[in-house]
């Protein structure tokens, strides 16, 4: 069985969880949940970074401990499992044990190009990093320009990351490490074509002030939070004790897909393979890279103090309202602004009178001229011009345009594929008035409901990824087996309804106007 390992980027826990998390985690959700269905053995990771200085400065400002601060916030990004429906398999912490042991090990594997000298440097603590004049803006960190750059002078130690520019470069160039979009690609090869610089990968445990996890053998200095940090997408598997899980899902996989931000790009296209690279490790295969959510055009970030909370949104409006926006409205690679007014707009354009309308009119007409049932017809269901005819946009073109986006990562394309069939079924339902067969053909009034009702089964099935608390209720509707609505991963859990099967009205619209 084909296999694929997919990854966020793992949050700091000085804060509790925004908007701009929700829109990584939702995209890996939906390619997690995609490859499932495509019968495909997925190992979905999720998790939270707390052995950052922000998080110390975090706890201090809030007069309290910095194990409670992480503990706090880590509950919070954990529980966006149920708020966001998500659909990962682990959820891993850097103080935990598994963590500390694996990243300690990894530091012993790189030991070949770990050196130690006196530096001093210009260091961002929102972006817990050197920083060069290059770098900056107006001598300002371009991603905190509100944070004051503070002048560090210790001994560290080093990465020889120099000496990996020419592999890295042929690597990413070549994409054996395939970078999405070709933007961020080029961006990357940029950067290591000006040439790249050994970098610090550890603290002073007086400036970490005692927090993080130790170097190895050396009990002054704490690991570099970023080296430490990367590590997680390993010592989840199992890398300190060389686990099954990750013989599987690492050394033995080509799929292995990190989802991040543009800002944190160079960490994981250049720092991330480097430090493999020298541990002798395979790298991850591919990195889909997306844009920034903006609140009324600024980044949105804890720092700025323009975050939307998630959690909010989804107690008003619903975990598959939120789902849809972000992977809709914004542009998958792209930075995409939030806005509540346009969020509403959308809400009840696409979801209340779109798909939820559609729902609510054929269910109306199958509860007034079938008595509830599934009609019985005489057709083969498999020649329904929902599903077939050249002269509309069928449930096929459908699928098929659906599923070219999705393997090329364009989320808001596949949706656009899917909201069009839903205007077809309109569109089918208003040419061929079912009312008015109700009077004078029965046999015709079966066979266009039935088309409809397989038009709801056929949306529910390419809904799933996307929204699957929807796709479920609308399969539960039509009675598929309750067993399979459980597993929608079983290659059985999308079969033809059944004619004459009861089906359950549903008392409440699936998106209420508002």
């Amino acid at each position: 069985m084909e296999k694929f390992y997919i990854t966020t980027a793992i949050p700091y826990v000085n804060a509790s969880p925004h908007a701009g998390f929700a829109l990584e985690i939702i995209q890996a959700d939906l390619i997690a949940r995609y490859y499932r269905l495509l019968g495909k053995k997925v190992y979905f990771l999720t998790g939270t970074d707390e052995n950052a200085l922000k998080n110390v400065q975090a706890a201090e400002a809030e007069g309290i401990k910095t194990e409670k601060l992480v503990n706090k916030y880590a509950i919070q990004f954990k529980a966006l499992k149920e708020a966001l429906n998500l659909a990962f398999d682990d959820f891993i912490r850097t103080t935990e044990k598994r963590h500390i042991k694996g990243a300690q090990k990894l530091w012993l594997a790189c030991k070949k190009d770990i050196y130690k000298k006196n530096y001093q440097g210009w260091y961002c603590v929102g972006c817990e990093e050197f920083k060069t004049k290059k770098d900056l803006e107006k001598g300002k960190c371009p991603e905190h320009p509100n944070r004051k750059l503070e002048l560090v002078k210790e001994e560290n130690y080093f990465f020889k990351l120099s000496q990996y520019q020419d592999k890295l470069y042929q690597l990413i160039k070549n994409d054996r490490l395939k970078i999405t979009p070709q933007e961020r690609k080029n961006e990357v090869l940029s950067f290591i074509k000006s040439g790249l610089k050994d970098f610090s990968i550890s603290r002073s445990i007086k400036r970490a002030k005692g927090w993080g996890i130790p170097v190895p053998n050396d009990s002054s200095q704490i690991i570099y939070v970023w080296f430490d940090a990367l590590i997680n997408y390993i010592t989840a598997l199992g890398y300190a004790n060389n686990k099954e899980l990750f013989q599987e899902f690492w050394l033995k996989n080509k799929n292995i897909l990190h989802c991040i931000g543009k800002g944190i790009i160079r960490f994981h296209a250049v720092y991330w393979p480097a430090m493999l690279l020298s541990a002798n490790l395979p790298l991850p295969s591919q990195e889909l890279v997306h844009g920034y959510l903006t609140s009324e055009g600024q980044k949105m970030s804890k720092s700025l103090g323009n975050i939307v909370n998630p959690i909010k949104l989804v107690k008003k409006y619903g975990t598959d309202a939120l789902r849809y926006y972000l992977l809709k409205e914004i542009p998958p690679t792209k930075d995409g602004d939030f806005n509540i007014k346009h969020f509403e707009e959308v809400y009840n354009a696409d979801l209340a009178n779109g798909l939820g309308n559609l729902v609510s009119r054929i269910l109306a007409m199958v509860k007034k001229y079938c008595h509830s049932q599934i009609p019985k017809i005489d057709s083969d269901p498999e020649k329904h011009p929902l599903r077939i005819s050249t002269k509309i946009y069928n449930w096929k073109n459908a699928y098929k345009n659906r599923d070219k986006a999705l393997k090329n990562y364009k989320f808001n394309e596949a949706l656009i594929s899917i909201w069009k069939y839903i205007t077809t079924a309109d569109k089918y339902i208003d040419e061929n008035k079912p009312w008015e067969l109700a009077k004078k053909d029965k046999n015709k009034l079966n066979y266009i409901l039935y088309g409809l009702l397989d038009s709801l089964h056929q949306l529910a099935w390419m809904l799933y990824p996307f929204l699957p608390d929807t796709s479920l209720k609308i399969a539960k509707t039509l009675q598929i087996k309750e067993l399979l609505v459980k597993n929608p991963n079983s290659k059985n859990s999308w079969i033809n309804i059944k004619p004459g099967t009861k089906i359950k009205i549903p008392t409440k619209p699936l998106f209420p106007r508002v």
